[in-house]
């Protein structure tokens, strides 16, 4: 009798351990059974930059609880725990974390390259000559000077948006976009050189026509732009321009002949 008082004890107590908890089979340990769910951001409730500034409030969060972890664990000597601790850290560390926010995008078409800012100057100054340092050998770029740079010219536009830099700062960053093949991104700073200056002294629509044309084959939007391009630079920008006057002849060519089909 007693052993079998035992044995029903013995079940009730583990219907009661499974109804409270599930096993970690990964570790062998018991562990709480989930009972709350996560908030869902969507787009109907939270926009982008919304969402973004969460992910980025999130991820510091993370971390500061990992470090705190690690400390905890120093204090109290628990080596085991210290390394797992230590080593989602590293692995925190090592992931990459975009920024999604795009300066340019964030900014508009609508900014007028007008204002002489000191700080915007001194910004632009050291984009400038961490994007040169990184661009001594033609052949082959320091990337990490050259991210270093492009961080500087977004804080540029970010932080100081009516200064005459700004058209400037685009440029330069499409250059760096161009470099690292982000053709969608850097055709988006082209853009923005000569929408916040119609009169910008560098060859900015002569590189959006091209990435139009030649990486993202979108030619009935480059078509207009060569031809804009060639209209604003004159004499100026030679081959750019040899260049575009040819892509001109050959994209109206062939639109007169798909339209005769």
């Amino acid at each position: 009798m007693a052993r079998i008082v035992l044995t029903t004890t013995l079940i009730v107590l583990l219907n009661i351990l499974v109804g409270c908890g599930t096993y970690d089979t990964g570790r062998g340990r018991l562990v709480p059974a989930q009972t709350w769910s996560a908030p869902v951001i969507t787009e109907t409730v939270s926009g982008e930059m919304d969402i973004v500034e969460q992910v980025v409030v999130n991820r510091q969060a993370y971390r500061q609880s990992l470090g705190l972890l690690v400390k905890h664990y120093t204090n109290t000597g628990n080596n085991m725990k210290l390394r797992w601790a230590k080593k989602e850290l590293a692995v925190l560390d090592a992931m990459p974390q975009y920024k999604y926010i795009i300066e340019a995008e964030a900014a508009g078409p609508n900014l007028k390259a007008i204002a002489s800012i000191p700080e915007a100057d001194r910004l632009y100054e050291d984009a400038l000559e961490l994007q040169k340092k990184a661009e001594q050998l033609v052949v082959i770029k320091d990337d990490n000077l050259l991210r270093l740079a492009l961080d500087k010219y977004n804080q540029l536009i970010s932080k100081h948006p009516s200064s005459d830099k700004i058209d400037d700062a685009a440029f330069k960053a499409g250059e760096i976009y161009d470099h690292f093949k982000d053709y969608t991104i850097a055709l988006l700073y082209y853009q923005r050189t000569y929408q916040w200056d119609q009169e910008t002294p560098y060859p900015a629509r002569f590189r959006a026509a091209f990435i139009l044309d030649k990486r993202l084959h979108r030619r009935a939007e480059a078509l207009p732009l060569y031809q804009q391009a060639v209209e604003k630079a004159g004499k100026k920008y030679y081959d750019w321009r040899e260049f575009a006057e040819k892509r001109i002849r050959e994209l109206t060519k062939r639109e007169e002949g798909s339209q005769r089909r």
